[in-house]
């Protein structure tokens, strides 16, 4: 039998500290929207979107079950793809206070080389945004 395959990623989750201040920073300084999801019987959930991607968001210590066996904030590194330039990018971190700990600097992505900036959200999540070189 052939090995079956996958051809996309769905949503990932991110354990947040302080979801406000979490939904804060993904909208303002990234730009994604928010959702608050009702599923009937349960209490509301919160999602990020931005083009046809969704970040679910699990507030510490009150995570949706199942959940990663060590959920925590602070412990993901992401990488998030831009077609702006990365001069638009650091202009945009500036006016919003956002410190830029590295870049930008080049990377290997999964498609292309790229140049990348790092920066932190509020739980310390290393966040990376990268334009195709």
């Amino acid at each position: 039998m052939e090995q079956p395959t996958l051809y996309s990623l769905d949503h990932l989750v991110i354990t947040a500290a302080d979801m406000d201040a979490t939904i804060t920073f993904y909208t303002q300084v990234l730009g994604m929207t928010h959702r608050t999801l009702e599923v009937p019987g349960e209490r509301a959930r919160h999602a990020l979107f931005f083009g046809d991607h969704k970040i679910n968001l699990h507030q510490l210590g009150a995570e949706f079950e199942p959940k990663a066996r060590k959920a925590d904030a602070g412990t993901a590194d992401l990488c998030f793809l831009t077609q702006d330039p990365l001069d638009a990018w650091q202009a945009h971190f500036a006016a919003t206070g956002t410190e830029i700990e590295l870049g930008p600097v080049p990377r290997t992505g999964a498609q292309w080389t790229m140049q990348s900036l790092y920066i932190r959200d509020p739980d310390g999540n290393l966040i990376e945004v990268g334009a195709r070189a």
